[in-house]
């Protein structure tokens, strides 16, 4: 059983936060579908302390979503501070840093996976923090700057010993790999081994199987799966069910698919405005229609449109198409059965 703070969870299915996807509809969604925590997408504390629009919308919380966790990052200790209270104030289970993001405009700002590099100065931000907010506070980070720089062993005991943080999240894989190349989970087990303090598995958790198999092979306290969800949203149900009975559960419908899809763009209008939601959630749609017949046409379409009625038009026609495809193809089948089956006779 995971804790942090008032939340437990048994073998937790997490979603990551992620920029430009995580932001309140899609965690809403991941909620409905199984996901056991939620991270808002990473929150400049710069932008915070400023009141930049764009930042502190970030912090609209639902109550549908909890537990959730607001993800902040920056290089500033004092703005960091200001930023952890502001994020406190808006209502989430708890607080977590990014010290892991890998892309070049958050590293120069000295945030991010910048702190690998110095974990000294990532120890003292978690401990301030802790000390600053009543929430609990954890941290996301990586293995290590580079293959020749892992320190996360030692960094994740500094963590709890000298911080005083509530859990640790690791996406196994260095800075310098970025997304490429196949995340290390061996490095779980051994921080596992090292502290006790609840420890998340990010990176390579594509399927339910793999959820399984990390929970199996590392000992971790909960899996995080980022950009998998966003090709397939249904994976958190999926993964729950497989890990409550082993059995994976059959493929979505084409009904529920587009259902869903439009729930969750409706949801996407409301929150940010339609013109650029619509424009917004073109990533979304790859995921809604993986694997149909002539999906990759359907996608061209929408791809061009800037409303949501548009959308919505071509997704149901897209349903009746397919509708028709599959009553002929039954048809179809049921007649070569019944051929087959008076030349027997």
């Amino acid at each position: 059983m995971m804790k942090i703070g008032t939340v437990e969870v048994e073998q937790g299915v997490l979603l990551a936060p992620m920029e430009d996807v995580s932001d309140l509809p899609f965690r809403v969604l991941c909620r409905a579908l199984g996901a056991d925590i939620v991270y808002t997408e990473f929150i400049s504390s710069e932008g915070l302390v400023r009141d930049a629009g764009r930042s502190v919308k970030k912090l609209t919380l639902h109550e549908d979503e909890h537990p959730v966790a607001i993800q902040i990052f920056g290089g500033n200790l004092d703005v960091m501070k200001e930023a952890a209270l502001i994020a406190e104030a808006s209502g989430p289970d708890f607080i977590d840093i990014n010290c892991g993001c890998w892309v070049k405009n958050v590293v120069v700002r000295s945030a991010g996976a910048a702190l690998l590099k110095e974990p000294d100065t990532m120890v003292t931000m978690a401990k301030t923090l802790v000390d600053t907010v009543e929430l609990p506070v954890t941290v996301k980070t990586r293995l290590g700057w580079d293959k020749n720089s892992i320190i996360i062993v030692d960094l994740a005991k500094r963590l709890e010993q000298e911080a005083g943080i509530a859990a640790l999240a690791i996406h196994c894989r260095t800075r310098d790999m970025g997304h490429e190349g196949a995340a290390d989970w061996t490095w779980v087990e051994k921080v596992k081994n090292a502290v006790n303090i609840p420890i998340i598995l990010n990176g390579d958790v594509n399927t339910p199987e793999d959820c399984q198999r990390a929970f199996n092979e590392t000992g971790c306290d909960a899996v995080m799966i980022g950009r998998a969800a966003i090709t397939n949203p249904f994976i958190f149900r999926q993964a729950k069910t497989y890990l409550r009975t082993g059995e994976l559960e059959a493929p979505s419908s084409l009904q529920e698919r587009i259902d869903l899809c439009l729930q969750h763009l409706r949801h996407s209008v409301a929150f940010k405005g339609e013109g650029l939601a619509v424009r917004e959630f073109r990533k979304f749609y790859s995921g809604y229609l993986k694997g149909l017949y002539d999906a990759s046409s359907v996608r061209r379409d929408i791809m061009r449109y800037d409303s949501f009625a548009q959308v919505e038009e071509r997704l149901w026609l897209y349903h009746a198409q397919l509708s028709e495809r599959q009553d002929a193809e039954e048809s179809s089948a049921e007649f070569t059965e019944y051929a087959e089956h008076a030349m027997a006779m």
